[in-house]
């Protein structure tokens, strides 16, 4: 039977895995494996265990919504999150199988976990009330049926979480021999992360530094290491509120921590640098100040189920390990207290989380890249070679006729280099000519990476070429190259993006010029904006969750009040004029492609405002324009949003472009 070609609708189809955690005894490993549930209205998430040399691959858990898995450290037990009612709890099971029991009780649930070194204590994340909200008073002959909301802070509301509800995150250990836990920070702040020190006690954890009763936090952008015994709740700082700092990790003598930070030298687009801290000194040093890279998976695309959170130290404390996203790859990079570095990994793919096994003979990873969407793998670091350890995707892939994506690079017409892909339609034949869809990044600080997409799958197999590429302000390139786009929204940033095309135009020789596409989602969104505010090259344009106005963007986006200061370089009252300049929405007489709006109606990183402006200037001026609601949906609709509505995404983009742009080959 011959190979068939990717629909929409396969998204249901896919297997997703995640979050391994190696038993520290046997090499056993816990994972998370994730898909679109029966009725698809959601994602079941279970834990399963395989062995380390990928047979025996077994369910654990029967979910349905199971994460997080976490061994003790002598390999008797599973510790892992689930629901109780109506909050996540941390529950735990034998490591032989058996019936999962819960243990902790919070009462707002809990967020992230880590079970001491000696298995006696949990540390967890949960939320506490911080601010009073206002409660009108019950009378016999009246009961409230609304409540209103009083906003007093700038940060009132998040994307993917709605309005802020008045509570902030704090640290708990929980004592599993009594099961009572106590709260060891409090206040106006909230812990983002955290870690345990081998002796059981100590406990290191990130937070912003109030002590400055007169700053607002919501203007902070930095934030602290701090220590604290679980023994006396005092807390003290290893920092000095420079750097905006994420998960840090104990060395195993438990004299050193180690995070990834920023020193915001360059905004947002500043890069990640590996530093350490000793403990208890607080001697603070930068071990990657020469590496030219950004350190974390900064990949784009909408097959990834889980973060990296590392460091991770070697058991002799002299390198630390973590992941590196370089030229259009992530990999894992080994870097030494002495400041060397070397990368582990090659070639192009996605690393997207790793742990070691116990005897730090090899890497257990999920990796993904051009033509699989992630896998577990087991890497040896002396050898060299990789097994596959899962294979839930693999006999679904064999079905579908996919098209692998082809490196180029190019250099533009001031003298940078930047990297794109080239995607072939399905079925192409020599000597014949195919319709191009330019699909463009968000972020912009994000980075299109040799990792599989859907998205660009389907319109390969709709008879489309794909282009994507890079262009200045994405990751992967080094410093110079992230920070050239602040300030710069439609300057060379565009000027890469027509260079790309052009590039491939002249190099590809299948692409039809004149039947050219354009999308992309968030500042993909902005640009594909700007694109057709600026030129009538493209045939039709889908613009997705995008930016047409940075005036009122200011006040409506979770981020908008420090994102355009930082990114546009002006507010909305000093410096209307240079906002309005770098806003679509200001050329939008000269659009005449076909623009189709997408927009999730729950987005609060680029509110749906943004697109009902855009419609509406479109529409008045009788433009051909039309706009789509996603009912329920967020800023991340493309990669963890409601299924059908995904897949209705998909449909609409092909359903545009082929109603816009002349189809098959000539």
């Amino acid at each position: 039977m011959g190979k068939r070609k990717i629909t929409s609708e396969d998204l249901y189809q896919f297997k997703w895995v995640s979050s391994p955690a190696v038993c520290p005894v046997s090499n056993r490993i816990a994972y998370v494996s994730k898909q679109v549930n029966d009725d698809k209205s959601g994602y079941d998430t279970s834990i399963r265990i395989v062995s380390s040399n990928g047979e025996q691959d077994r369910a654990w858990t029967q979910g349905p919504k199971d994460t997080f898995p976490a061994w003790s450290q002598d390999g008797t037990s599973l510790a892992f999150i689930r629901k109780d009612g109506d909050h996540n709890q941390v529950w735990v099971m034998d490591s032989s199988g058996g019936e999962a029991y819960v243990v902790t009780k919070a009462e707002a649930g809990v967020t992230s976990f880590a079970v001491s070194p000696d298995g006696q204590y949990i540390l967890y994340l949960s939320k506490v009330s911080a601010v009073a909200l206002p409660v009108e008073e019950e009378t016999e002959n009246r009961k409230p049926s609304k409540q209103v909301i009083v906003v007093n802070r700038l940060m009132y509301k998040s994307d993917g979480s709605g309005l802020w509800d008045g509570k902030r995150t704090h640290l708990f250990v929980h004592d599993c021999a009594t099961g009572e836990a106590k709260a060891l920070t409090n206040g106006n702040l909230d812990v983002t992360s955290f870690a345990w020190a081998p002796d059981s006690v100590t406990i290191a954890y990130t937070a912003k530094n109030l002590q400055d009763e007169t700053a607002d936090p919501d203007l902070v952008r930095t934030n602290d290491l701090f220590v604290v015994e679980r023994t006396n709740a005092e807390s003290r700082r290893l920092t000095d509120s420079s750097l905006s700092i994420s998960q840090p990790v104990f060395s195993h003598d438990g004299r050193t921590i180690a995070f990834q930070a920023s020193d915001f030298s360059h905004g947002f687009a500043s890069l990640q640098r590996l530093y350490t801290v000793t403990y208890p000194e607080g001697v603070l040093v930068c071990h990657s100040k020469h590496v030219d890279w950004q350190l974390g998976n900064y990949a784009i695309t909408d097959m990834k189920a889980g973060e990296f959170e590392g460091p991770i130290f070697s058991k002799d404390g002299q390198f630390m390990y973590t992941l590196a996203t370089i030229e259009g790859s992530v990999h894992i990079i080994k870097v030494g207290l002495d400041g060397t570095y070397e990368l582990l990994t090659e070639g192009p793919q996605e690393v997207m989380q790793f742990a070691w096994n116990k005897d730090e003979t090899s890497i257990i990873m999920v990796k993904a890249d051009m033509m699989q969407p992630g896998a577990l793998f087991s890497f040896n670091v002396d050898t060299r070679k990789t097994i596959q350890l899962t294979h839930h995707n693999d006999s679904f892939l064999d079905e579908l006729e996919l098209s692998k994506p082809e490196i180029f690079w190019f250099e533009t017409s001031d003298g940078w280099k930047v990297q794109g892909w080239m995607v072939p339609p399905v079925g192409m034949e020599k000597g014949r000519k195919y319709p191009t869809i330019l699909e463009i990044h968000g972020g912009p600080h994000g980075m299109y990476a040799s990792s599989f997409m859907h998205e660009f799958q389907l319109l390969a197999a709709q008879g489309y070429a794909v282009i994507y590429t890079n262009p200045r302000g994405g990751h992967g390139y080094g410093q110079k190259f992230v920070n050239a786009c602040r300030g710069d929204y439609g300057g060379r940033d565009y000027q890469d993006l027509m260079e790309a095309v052009d590039y491939a135009i002249a190099n590809f020789d299948y692409i039809d010029e004149q039947r050219l596409g354009v999308t992309g989602g968030s500042y993909g969104g902005f640009m594909t904006n700007w694109i057709v505010g600026h030129t009538d090259r493209f045939v039709a344009a889908v613009t997705q969750r995008s930016i047409s106005n940075w005036i009122s963007f200011y006040g409506v986006s979770d981020i908008g009040y420090y994102f355009t200061e930082d990114q546009i370089d002006g507010n909305a009252w000093a410096d209307m004029e240079k906002l309005w300049k770098h806003s679509p929405l200001a050329y939008v007489e000269q659009i005449n492609t076909p623009l189709l709006i997408l927009h999730g109606e729950q987005d609060l990183r680029c509110p749906i405002e943004q697109a009902e402006q855009l419609f509406i200037a479109l529409k008045r001026q009788g433009k051909e324009t039309q706009f789509v609601r996603f009912p329920d949906a967020n800023h991340n609709l493309s990669r963890s949003g409601h299924p059908e509505l995904r897949v209705e995404r998909l449909d609409r983009i092909v359903g545009w472009m082929n109603q816009f742009i002349p189809g098959g080959a000539v």
